[in-house]
């Protein structure tokens, strides 16, 4: 039971402290749960972001979810889930019961633009070090690349382009390793 409330207790303070959703919360889990704790490794961490943008829902809830599941199984999912939505729940509250009040304000509007800018920098210092760590290969960079100018000049959903990045990755990748297996 102690391991299932340290779940909890672990994704309750990720919760808190991801501003703009589930990619913000990336450079938080690779401290606490892959360099801290060395519960997954990075290539993990990936995966289980990989899976979460292709599964339904929340991928904050969906990658919590994978990460405690790994750990403790189905509680531990169920755990960790509701760890990382408690202060969701709790901020929301409060902010719909009191912060509406604020929003003219423009030291509030200030103070949101530079929380803004702060997730920006870290999701963007995490996405280099994933790529430092996805991009193994040749057929790496080419699905990097045509997966990148596919998301930012159409709306060809991310669920599929991950989908057909898999099936390219798992076919060019058998090929090149029974062609490895050939020159030997």
């Amino acid at each position: 039971m102690k391991a299932l409330f340290e779940l909890y207790w672990i994704f309750l303070k990720v919760g808190l402290f991801t501003f703009g959703g589930g990619y913000t919360m990336l450079p938080i889990l690779q401290k606490e749960i892959v360099e801290k704790r060395k519960w997954l490794a990075t290539e993990q961490l990936i995966d289980f972001y990989s899976l979460s943008q292709c599964s339904p829902g929340v991928i904050a809830v969906n990658v919590s979810t994978y990460i405690g599941y790994s750990k403790k199984k189905y509680l531990g999912g169920i755990f960790s889930a509701l760890g990382v939505i408690t202060p969701s729940i709790i901020i929301i509250t409060i902010i719909a019961t009191v912060l509406t009040n604020f929003l003219h304000i423009e030291a509030v509007n200030h103070a949101f633009a530079g929380i803004r800018a702060a997730v920006a920098a870290l999701v963007i210092v995490t996405i280099i070090d994933m790529y430092k760590k996805s991009i193994v290969d040749w057929v790496c960079i080419i699905l990097y690349i045509g997966s990148f100018v596919i998301s930012v000049f159409t709306s060809i959903s991310p669920v599929f382009i991950v989908l057909v990045s898999a099936v390219v990755g798992l076919l060019l990748g058998t090929r090149m390793s029974e062609r490895k297996k050939r020159d030997k």
